[in-house]
């Protein structure tokens, strides 16, 4: 694989079994000394960004990682600053944070805090987000404040997350089938991930709950569900970089 993992999760992120699957990001990252750095973007649209950015830093720190920072990143001008950048190039594991996926994948798309992203995910650096983080990085994003769907940020295709799939995502399923009838769903529970393997087609399940896959032509009534340490495929869809 050239580029790093991606990890999808479906949220709830800093607690309980989620230890797993940031266990092993930490571990994809390059262990304990390797550069962490938190994006607390999806969280300013209501002023929380600085709790939830402190709340990673202090979770990563407890896992046993000794290099953890969370960045400024909260608009579009900030994506722009130059010591964000930097941070975010030298990173080996970006996670971004859940919250407002809409104000998330505007505040991010085509500035140079997302061009900064992807040249260390090009270089290997492990990219993770949480319920509006795992969002942006698929094909299509459900923006739930405009019930639209738009464009995310590209990286896994022909997908969309619904996160908190075990609380509310699991309705949105029969709707989103309507307006993408050849796009893969992928619910995934709270407390839980998905990891990318050795290409952007192998995923492994980690945490507390199920993944659950709405492939096209298939009903919704009649999904795939993934337990903890069970294997899926998604089609092949190479990354945009």
């Amino acid at each position: 694989m050239d580029c790093g993992h991606i990890v999808l999760q479906g949220g709830a992120e800093f607690g309980g079994a989620m230890k797993l699957p940031d266990q092993r990001c930490i571990e994809l990252a390059g262990g304990p000394d390797a550069h962490i750095v938190i994006i607390p973007t999806a969280a300013a649209p209501d002023n929380n960004h600085k709790r939830a950015g402190e709340n990673g830093r202090r979770w990563f720190s407890g896992l046993g990682a000794t290099n953890v920072r969370t960045v400024p990143l909260i608009d579009r001008a900030s994506a722009a600053d130059a010591s964000i950048t930097d941070a975010l190039a030298d990173a080996r594991l970006i996670y971004l944070l859940g919250g407002f996926p809409g104000y998330l994948c505007e505040s991010l798309k085509d500035t140079p805090a997302w061009e900064a992203v992807l040249s260390a995910h090009a270089q290997g650096a492990v990219l993770a987000g949480s319920s509006a983080g795992a969002m942006v990085l698929c094909d299509h994003l459900y923006d739930p404040r405009t019930q639209q769907v738009v464009p995310g940020l590209g990286l896994v295709k022909t997908a969309i997350v619904l996160p908190h799939h075990d609380h509310f995502g699991q309705h949105w399923a029969e709707s989103l089938r309507l307006l993408l009838p050849d796009a893969t769903l992928i619910g995934i529970d709270v407390e839980t991930g998905a990891i990318s393997g050795n290409s952007l087609s192998e995923w492994t399940v980690h945490g507390g709950g199920n993944v659950t896959l709405y492939r096209p032509g298939q009903p919704v009534a009649m999904p795939e569900i993934y337990r903890p340490g069970e294997d899926l495929a998604l089609p092949e869809s190479p990354s945009k970089i």
